[in-house]
């Protein structure tokens, strides 16, 4: 950052060790609204960090997390002295979140964003039969699978990686498109697409075969088709500490075992 913050929001998940952190902070360094803020510092794990993006995407609002929940793979190790210090020196990455328009049964449609992924997956026992499209070509005629996903770098390692797709750096231009328990084609294994690319996924054999579909928390039910591309126009800021930096821990995590 080239300047210090002055002012911070302080928000925080609804869980007691998130809570107490909030208070702690905000009897040494004060309370801002998130409107007059300089910068959001979010406290909890990564699921409230997500909702805290949500919530301040497009707005200009740096956001800062410091984890107070499970795994915390987005946020920063939660320290409460020199925080003006830390976020001084911390080092901002911006993300593009992903924009899904799906149509269902009925013929409503549906927009949501996801910082995570876009995920499909099949609302009965039998498999789903899913035709996928990229820039409007058809690449899969038909892929007989429980789920697929398209996964930003930032949701590279969460659901997608679970459905041993890649993890990709904070700054790769690239999304991840991967089928979760596919049957046919058994050995495809998903692509590494452009984040210009648009994807597109037409349900085959809706009545009988049902599919879901959902942007990061957003669900929509019995969906027909749904469109999937990156946003050209909304983005969101986090802060990382050096040395804790996203493509540190994306390295970190790819040498795991």
């Amino acid at each position: 950052m080239s300047t210090a913050a002055e002012k911070f929001a302080f928000v925080s998940s609804d869980v007691d060790d998130a809570r107490a952190a909030a208070a702690e902070l905000i009897s040494r360094y004060g309370q801002a609204t998130v409107a007059e803020a300089d910068v959001v510092v979010a406290l909890g794990g990564d699921g409230f960090l997500l909702q805290t993006l949500r919530e301040t995407m497009s707005t200009g609002k740096l956001v800062y997390g410091m984890n107070r929940g499970t795994i915390g793979f987005l946020m920063n190790e939660f320290r409460a002295d020199a925080l003006p210090r830390r976020i001084a020196a911390a080092l901002p990455e911006t993300i593009r979140p992903l924009e899904m328009e799906a149509e269902t049964e009925t013929g409503d449609k549906q927009a949501a964003l996801a910082i995570n992924e876009v995920a499909l997956w099949r609302q009965s026992y039998q498999t789903a039969k899913i035709r996928i499209a990229i820039d409007g070509k058809v690449r899969l005629d038909e892929l007989n699978c429980d789920g697929v996903m398209v996964a930003t770098p930032a949701g590279s390692t969460a659901y997608n990686l679970s459905a041993y797709g890649p993890i990709l750096p904070l700054d790769a231009p690239l999304l991840a498109l991967t089928p979760v328990s596919p049957f046919r084609p058994r050995r495809w294994r998903g692509a590494l697409l452009s984040d210009k690319a648009t994807v597109r996924f037409d349900i085959l054999e809706p009545g009988k075969r049902p599919v879901n579909a959902s942007a990061d928390h957003v669900e929509v039910k019995s969906v027909i088709s749904v469109t999937v591309r990156e946003s050209q126009t909304k983005t969101a800021t986090l802060l990382f500490d050096p040395g804790h930096s996203w493509n540190e821990r994306i390295l970190a995590e790819q040498f795991r075992y």
